[in-house]
């Protein structure tokens, strides 16, 4: 396939992203997100970048399962992280490409713990310090071009909504407010 149109879709997925972090509703932000990850997983797949790719379709799943946190008890479980942090690790295991695969397997895991947390603060603080930086760099080193965007935005896109929201603003999830 052309570089050009593998690419193409990488810089598509930036769009999902960016708009993520600009929704208070932790629901709407984990569906942008997913839909951002199918692209940059079908990215992955084409450019050969097979931990990144795996690792984004564990988290195409695990997005859809937060977007019905509230709506199913059993997602609530606190052992859902640990089952789905141990698909990471299988993952990691089976596609280990060296830096690249601890990268995405580091993101994924940090991420998901997180999101169990359904604190709309401590989500975009572990994107911020952790999973973020870490795709950053992977990014680099499988050479997504829409990837490194992404995540470059995405971590100026986090500051901007706890400038938008206020740290204390974003203590809970406004759907779980109302």
């Amino acid at each position: 396939m052309s570089p050009i149109i593998v690419q193409s879709i990488g810089f598509v997925a930036v769009a999902a992203f960016i708009l993520s972090y600009q929704i208070k509703s932790n629901r709407l932000l984990f569906l942008l997100q997913l839909i951002g990850s199918v692209l940059f997983c079908l990215q992955f797949f084409l450019l050969n970048a097979f931990s990144g790719c795996l690792s984004l379709a564990v988290n195409i799943l695990r997005n859809a399962l937060m977007m019905k946190y509230n709506d199913w008890k059993w997602v609530r479980w606190k052992g859902c992280p640990v089952i789905i942090s141990v698909l990471f690790a299988v993952i990691l295991f089976f596609t280990w490409n060296g830096t690249a695969s601890l990268l995405a397997f580091t993101a994924s895991v940090s991420s998901t713990f997180v999101y169990w947390s359904n604190s709309p603060r401590n989500i975009r603080m572990v994107n911020l310090v952790c999973a973020s930086p870490c795709w950053l760099v992977y990014d680099i080193i499988v050479h997504s071009w829409g990837g490194l965007l992404s995540e470059a935005i995405t971590l100026i896109s986090i500051l901007i909504s706890i400038f938008r929201f206020g740290w204390n603003g974003l203590e809970t999830d406004s759907e779980t407010t109302r």
